[in-house]
């Protein structure tokens, strides 16, 4: 019977890849007979848990995480491209985000809340005025960006910052900021924001 789940202790977190060809029957079947041995990693620290391999659908990320949440109570990042429907954010997982650790926030940002991370972020919501979002690496909201956003905040020019819609009055790129006037400018609906000739360009 096919291998279609690894699992790699490293020093600072546990490591699980899953198969490219894996179907997500396969994938749920590994992992349940997995857990077990998953679960004697585990005495009173909570490494956390990174899952990589295949691009997997929300549905299924959410299945495996609620499977994994089950047994164990620990954090769980998925470091994959994910299967968005938007074209603009489709690009952006096909540039510098395979690169990059990408964490997934799961809730809409209100204002006064901020989210700073390595690697990039993906916001399953909203970031409302008054709230801001920063990351070293690229930033996905799939609602809409209204707050600030700034990504390659350690000085990566190669970052992008991708929305449903773009409703916001400043985004930033590493050292690069642009000021955005509600008056004047266009709503960008499935904005893709990135740099060029050390300029913000959004399409």
């Amino acid at each position: 019977m096919k291998n279609y789940i690894s699992i790699n202790l490293k020093r600072d977190k546990i490591i699980i890849k899953i198969a490219e060809d894996a179907e997500q029957k396969q994938i749920i079947s590994s992992l349940t007979k997995k857990l077990p041995d998953l679960k004697k990693l585990y005495k009173d620290e909570k490494t956390p848990i990174q899952i990589m391999g295949k691009i997997l659908k929300n549905k299924e990320i959410d299945e495996i995480q609620q499977l994994i949440k089950e047994n164990i109570d620990v954090d769980i990042e998925f470091d994959m491209p994910k299967s968005l429907g938007l074209s603009s954010i489709t690009k952006t997982f096909n540039q510098e985000i395979k690169m990059s650790e990408t964490k997934f926030h799961r809730a809409s940002l209100r204002s006064g809340q901020k989210i700073e991370t390595e690697g990039s972020i993906v916001i399953l919501g909203d970031v409302n005025s008054g709230a801001e979002v920063i990351a070293s690496d690229n930033i996905v909201v799939l609602g809409n960006l209204r707050g600030l956003a700034h990504a390659g905040a350690k000085g990566n020019k190669n970052a992008i910052i991708a929305a449903g819609r773009l409703d916001t009055v400043q985004i930033r790129i590493s050292n690069i900021v642009k000021e955005m006037n509600r008056d004047e400018e266009p709503m960008y609906k499935n904005a893709y924001v990135y740099i060029h000739n050390d300029k913000i360009i959004i399409e």
